[in-house]
């Protein structure tokens, strides 16, 4: 999926949808396009893996510096 990104990759996963439940497409459109929502879907899962460990919290120190945290989960 290269050149793709998380909101590119969202963004088709609802036109999937919309054609999918709109019930216009033939059998054999339908599980194409379906087999590309699943490998769409399995990337934005895996971006969100990837950032999940990766959110941190902005802190002030006492002495108005700044410092990041990682959440915790």
């Amino acid at each position: 999926m290269e050149g793709l990104n998380f909101e590119s990759a969202m963004a088709r996963l609802e036109e999937i949808v919309e054609q999918l439940e709109s019930g216009e497409l033939s059998l054999e459109s339908s599980l194409a396009i379906f087999e590309e929502g699943v490998r769409l879907s399995l990337y934005c899962q895996q971006e969100l893996e990837k950032t999940d460990g990766k959110v941190q919290r902005l802190l002030r120190k006492l002495n108005g510096e700044f410092a990041l945290e990682d959440m915790e989960a």
